[in-house]
């Protein structure tokens, strides 16, 4: 049924999603590796569309704790890796099939189709690997509530003051020191809390 689908066929059916892909805690790079290589074997670029293995880099310490000077690579959701597709009989079997994919999240098995991850809930994993769509700005305006997701204000919530989508900056008015603070970040350091 895979091999039936031509190079220049465009997706059927179905936007693309995000999805959330289960495997074994420390294999996330493999499996994602994994999936790539099927992806390009079976041609199934134009359905399953980009693979995101949320990792970042920590320092490496000795055993009395003090670092070494290098780094490793940490994923931030340890056993999950995520994998934007076009939800077809095809990428889902292809995907659900890869060595070291032990199942996709949302889905209750007996062959049903797993749910997508909803936009607001895939929007902060992105933003932390930096892959910040003009999509994404829809969601925000002026006057809401956000929460400072990185850096040394992290946890810290404020309300934005302005959005300037041509250099990704955002002003948030946050408590500081018990004084009103303008604080100027990039948009993938805020995410919006729930209305």
């Amino acid at each position: 049924m895979v091999n039936e689908i031509q190079d220049n066929a465009a997706p059927a059916l179905g936007e693309k999603a995000w999805y959330i892909v289960t495997t074994y805690s420390k294999n996330e790079q493999k499996a994602a590796e994994n999936l790539k290589r099927r992806i390009e074997t079976m041609g199934m670029q134009k359905y399953i569309l980009r693979i995101v293995v949320a990792e970042h880099a920590v320092p490496v310490l000795n055993k009395d704790g003090t670092p070494t000077g290098e780094t490793k690579m940490e994923n931030y959701y340890p056993g999950y890796f995520f994998v934007e597709m076009i939800m077809t009989d095809e990428s889902w079997y292809i995907v659900r099939n890869t060595p070291g994919v032990t199942g996709i999240v949302g889905s209750s098995g007996g062959g049903q189709k797993p749910c997508p991850v909803p936009r607001e809930q895939i929007e902060p994993v992105l933003k932390r690997m930096n892959m910040i769509e003009e999509s994404m700005y829809d969601r925000y305006q002026v006057g809401d509530v956000v929460r400072i997701i990185h850096g040394a204000l992290e946890g810290t919530e404020g309300t934005i003051e302005s959005i300037d989508r041509q250099t990704g900056m955002v002003c948030v008015h946050t408590i500081f020191f018990g004084r009103v603070t303008p604080v100027d970040l990039e948009f993938s350091e805020i995410e919006k809390l729930s209305e």
